[in-house]
């Protein structure tokens, strides 16, 4: 069975990286979640896309030069005029404790790739181990220095690099780096190539696969999983496959 992982939550219906729309990828019947994280001015881990946060909160600024405190005072719902209720940005500890009530899967992207945030790999694993969520959290990150870097940390956890471009034998290159699974951008993962990953033993979770045709197209090669903004859709759609 193809899994689902609703992208930030699902993002296509609700604020992206908020408690909200990982809610609605649970009452969906997501079977996991991909969210980012960045680190505060005072070293918290933060759930949010960009390394700002202007474009999905009614704030300004740098997230490496606001505290927790400041963030957490920002709105992150304002694209979303129907809400009436602020929408918080939450830290990842707050989205581990609600991680308690469910079985979903977390799928963690570093956001380093731009900001160097140090001590992120460090600080994402100690809280992996402080909820004895090994099993149940995969790091992804386009800065594949930082996935080994936390593979060497902790192999229990596991890693997966994410990648936009042609790679030739990904499967390959993943063992090269203990990685088991690769995270490709869809317009990079034919038919064949996933296939002879998953022979190879390594899962592919193409992202972000939002049009029916593409679900489909998926399901029907029996894809690891996909990564969508609609979660709900894409559950309903592989119902129709099980039959």
């Amino acid at each position: 069975m193809t899994l689902i992982f609703a992208h930030r939550g699902s993002a296509g219906t609700h604020p992206e990286n908020t408690m909200e729309a990982f809610m609605e990828g649970e009452r969906a019947g997501a079977d996991g979640m991909e969210l980012d994280v960045q680190l505060t001015k005072d070293g918290e881990v933060v759930v949010i896309h960009d390394e700002t946060v202007d474009r999905t909160t009614n704030g300004k600024g740098f997230i490496k030069d606001l505290t927790l405190k400041e963030i957490k005072k920002l709105d992150a719902s304002f694209k979303f005029k129907k809400l009436l209720q602020k929408v918080r940005i939450p830290t990842l500890r707050e989205v581990f404790d609600w991680m308690k009530t469910n079985e979903m899967i977390c799928n963690i992207e570093l956001k380093n790739g731009i900001i160097p945030y140090p001590q992120l790999e460090e600080k994402v694993l100690s809280l992996i181990e402080e909820y004895g969520y090994q099993d149940r959290t995969i790091i992804s990150s386009f800065n594949h220095y930082s996935i080994v870097h936390c593979y060497r940390l902790n192999p229990e956890v596991e890693i997966a690099p994410l990648y936009s471009n042609g790679l030739f034998m990904p499967w390959v290159y993943a063992q090269s780096i203990n990685a088991k699974a690769i995270h490709p951008n869809v317009k990079v993962a034919p038919d064949a190539l996933i296939i002879d990953s998953m022979k190879a033993g390594i899962a592919v979770r193409p992202y972000t696969i939002n049009s029916e045709s593409l679900m489909k197209r998926l399901f029907s090669i029996q894809c690891s999983a996909i990564i969508t903004d609609y979660p709900e859709k894409a559950v309903k759609l592989r119902e129709s496959f099980e039959v």
